[in-house]
């Protein structure tokens, strides 16, 4: 390129088709989300090992379970702010070294106080990492193919709830519950030099904050395979704005009404998705199968949301985000009328499950994917985490009243039956998001 040409980092991403170091962001993502959806899965699986050695109640233990979602909610609300100002990997690689740590600790847990407190903490880094790795490869990846791409990021943390799960079946009859938190403290922590060395700071951020040319020159070019002159200046073309803080921005210029639809969702869907993961292994225990039985069939919800991301991605590209969020949504409203309804059988169990998780899991991929584009890249960060935080009140909710309703007695197919109106309502919610 000639000199002093100027270079727009978002159309010159978007001109390109993706080069393997794309690939590259694209993989440490999936792994960061795998690790963090291992974290975020696994006290649901340890639960009912952790309520028969410790003989407490149900509803006592669901403190447990909103821990980590209440710490979520403080990680993003701080970690979008701090992105857009310090930068993704920073932030990022921070996250990943906070949820390794406590989790680690919390194998050493002897009280229901003290895994409280390492579960909070250990929710700050998990909040702070979703938001980060959304942000950073929605900047890194062509807008064409920019759903899919996000949403196989996201396919990791299906993965992960779901591999824990095996493992946690596999792990607990042989070492305990305690072997499994090591295991999915240690797996992160091994991945920060990887972090630290492979993953690059986002350039349409460095352009934006005005970072020297050559540093974007040097980054960009080793990413998409190019090669820029001495004197080629950055930028990336934004809208104009009057909001001084991206808080502000999320509520001014338009964007309020797609910030409360964005938050209204995110809320429904994970109210649905953390009484699931958190209670489904006790759900199914209760029902009749093995520990060892429950946390399979409940690893199979986890299957299903992995395969469902990657479709609702697919067509998220061809077919428009809104709509197919949308439909579902309303899929998995009808999908878990279906399971309150169905027999004790471990098949019909196993796959009724997934198809739960194809379509609630599937659309809060999707609506991950989506939420990127609804921001400038002065304020995507922060919409992003602001959403996902927002949001985590419907897992805090979620954790708390699938514990209460299990001490009062409710049966498995009314718990389940009562999710559906959440979902619906997740459904509704999506479509008032479009700007």
């Amino acid at each position: 390129m000639s000199s002093n040409s100027v270079v727009d980092v978002r159309a010159f991403i978007n001109e390109r088709a993706m080069s393997p170091r794309q690939w590259l962001v694209l993989l440490l993502c999936f792994l960061v989300v795998a690790a963090d959806g291992m974290d975020v899965a696994i006290m649901g699986f340890l639960a009912p090992s952790i309520l028969q050695e410790w003989g407490i109640s149900k509803a006592a233990f669901g403190m447990v379970m909103s821990a980590a979602p209440i710490g979520l909610v403080l990680g993003a609300l701080c970690a979008g702010p701090a992105s857009d100002r310090l930068g993704r990997k920073t932030v990022l690689v921070s996250s990943v070294a906070v949820f390794g740590i406590f989790t680690l600790a919390s194998a050493q847990a002897a009280s229901v106080s003290e895994l409280v407190l390492l579960r909070l903490l250990t929710g700050v880094g998990l909040g702070a990492a979703m938001p980060n790795t959304t942000t950073l490869l929605s900047e890194y990846v062509p807008e064409r193919s920019r759903s899919l791409m996000v949403t196989l990021m996201f396919t990791g943390f299906n993965l992960g709830s779901a591999l824990v799960g095996f493992a946690a079946a596999w792990m607990i009859p042989h070492w305990g519950w305690r072997s499994v938190l090591a295991a999915g403290g240690v797996l992160p922590l091994a991945l920060l030099p990887l972090l630290l060395w492979l993953l690059p700071e986002s350039c349409r951020f460095m352009a934006v904050r005005g970072v020297a040319a050559p540093r974007i020159a040097a980054t960009l070019g080793r990413i998409c395979g190019a090669r820029f002159e001495p004197g080629t200046r950055f930028v990336s073309q934004e809208p104009a704005l009057s909001a001084r803080t991206p808080v502000r921005l999320l509520f001014s210029q338009g964007y309020g009404r797609q910030t409360l639809a964005l938050w209204a969702t995110y809320f429904m869907g994970l109210l649905v998705i953390y009484l699931l993961t958190g209670w489904l292994p006790t759900l199914f225990k209760d029902s009749g199968l093995s520990i060892a039985q429950a946390a399979q069939v409940t690893a199979m919800f986890q299957i299903g949301g992995t395969v469902g991301g990657v479709v609702v991605g697919w067509l998220m590209d061809r077919l428009g985000a809104t709509r197919v969020i949308s439909l579902a949504y309303a899929g998995g409203a009808l999908s878990v009328l279906l399971l309150a309804a169905s027999g004790a059988g471990l098949g019909s169990l196993a796959l009724l499950s997934a198809l739960v998780g194809f379509c609630m899991s599937g659309a809060q991929t999707g609506l991950n994917a989506y939420a990127p584009s609804c921001y400038p890249t002065v304020a995507r960060a922060t919409g992003v985490s602001w959403m996902l935080g927002m949001g985590r009140f419907g897992s805090i909710l979620g954790s708390m009243v699938g514990g209460l309703l299990l001490g009062l007695g409710w049966s498995f197919a009314a718990i389940l039956a009562l999710l559906a109106i959440p979902a619906a309502l997740a459904a509704l919610a999506v479509r008032q998001s479009r700007g």
